[in-house]
């Protein structure tokens, strides 16, 4: 069996994994609301409030760098349709995730202003910032290389595993953030164990986790990488 065979008979398989990175994104997605409306008191950016303006931080952190990160990576991957669609939309949704991730940078910083706390300290924000600039420079480099150049084909052959495997790496950079984001914030509030809020934070991150697996075992079946 070649190597075109193989990835067409994996491919079917790398979209029934979609399925629960899927549901496992919208539970995330779904806990965090609840987390952040019911036990964190609302989210609003404009507020006097420093803790409505930072619960905007984790919500856009998340739909950008990890659930639109990741969905872009499977839409280009496991989708099937014209190349240049999928490229399109692996593109733009990556954009949206760095202009969400852009907002929830503001928000962070502003909330630190607000609280005359200090900045870029925690393992926390030197991961994320890390691994928001990481993020920026691979998406400048597949646009420039894959969609608005004219690069030989050979030339995208030899870069392309390079940067599917960055863009892998950068979405567990992503949870890790997103998993000492949650650690510190568990502190930070003193939270106990065996309450409720203990107990939901605990499943978030654990449905991040899953959904960025659940991911990488689509797009490395799909590519056969």
């Amino acid at each position: 069996m070649d190597v075109v065979s193989i990835r067409s008979s994996n491919r079917p398989r790398a979209s029934c994994i979609t399925v629960f990175a899927h549901l496992f994104g919208l539970l995330a997605i779904i806990l965090l609301l609840i987390w952040l409306l019911n036990y964190r008191g609302g989210i609003d950016y404009d507020s006097d409030n420093g803790f409505l303006v930072f619960n905007v931080h984790p919500l856009m952190m998340f739909l950008g760098f990890i659930f639109l990160a990741g969905e872009a990576m499977m839409a280009y991957h496991t989708v099937p349709g014209e190349r240049k669609t999928q490229k399109s939309v692996h593109m733009i949704l990556h954009l949206i995730a760095i202009i969400l991730g852009i907002v929830g940078l503001c928000a962070v910083f502003k909330f630190h202003d607000m609280g005359n706390i200090a900045d870029v300290y925690s393992l926390h924000s030197w991961i994320g910032i890390g691994t928001f600039c990481l993020f920026c420079l691979q998406w400048l480099f597949g646009f420039f290389t894959f969609f608005a150049s004219n690069s030989m084909d050979s030339t995208r052959r030899m870069i392309a595993p390079w940067h599917i495997s960055g863009g892998r790496a950068l979405l567990y950079m992503a949870i890790c953030t997103a998993l000492t984001g949650l650690i510190e914030k568990y502190q930070f509030l003193g939270l106990r164990a065996y309450q409720g809020e203990s107990y939901l934070v605990n499943f978030l991150g654990l449905s991040i986790l899953l959904f960025g697996i659940f991911v990488d075992l689509s797009v490395g079946l799909a590519h056969y990488v």
